[in-house]
Parts: C-alpha cells; structure tokens; sequence
C-alpha cells in the first residue's frame, strides 16, 4: 500500500525502511500471485493497474481489521494479567483439600 500511496518505489522503500530491489521483489510476487500487474512502471513513474486500484480498498480494509485484531488481543492479554495479578493478590485461590465437618 505503501507504493500506491507514493506512486514512487525508492520512497515506499525508504518508507518501509527496506530495499528498493526488496520491495520492488515483493511486489513482483504478489502480482504473480494476483495473476495481474499492479503497478505500470515506466520512465515517468509509477500508476496503478485497474487491478491495482481495485485492490487497493481492499487491502486498505484487511490491514485495518488487522491492526483491529491486534488491538483487541493486547487488550485481552492486559486484562488476563490483570485478573490473574488480582487474584495471586488477594489470595482467592480456592483451597483444594477444604475441611469436610464431621457429624
């Protein structure tokens, strides 16, 4: 998303701190995958495909869900120790021979 956003592989690179030849691999293997160019590369620069552009809302939305799905995991696992740090705290934990009275 980075180079649709730059429309320029050397920024989306210096961007992503990696390679350009990195980047601009990566991008070669997801086309492969797609089965279609993303980006028209030329000496004027770099615009996307018609499939590019209809990708790209997409990717936007899966990346969001993404950053969703992490933010809600962190939020669990803090909750999770908290519980737990609550508990060893208040020393709640049930006794697992309790006395039986005797009649």
């Amino acid at each position: 998303m980075v180079v649709a956003d730059e429309l320029h592989f050397t920024r989306a690179a210096e961007r992503l701190f990696v390679s350009q030849p990195a980047l601009s691999k990566q991008v070669r293997m997801l086309e492969r995958q797609i089965g279609a160019p993303l980006f028209e590369r030329d000496r004027h620069g770099v615009s996307l495909t018609p499939v590019g552009a209809a990708l790209l809302p997409h990717a936007r939305r899966v990346l969001a869900e993404w950053d969703a799905a992490w933010e809600a995991a962190d939020r669990a696992k803090s909750q999770q120790r908290a519980s737990a740090d609550t508990s060893a705290r208040s020393g709640s934990q049930a006794d697992p021979h309790p006395e039986v009275p005797h009649a």
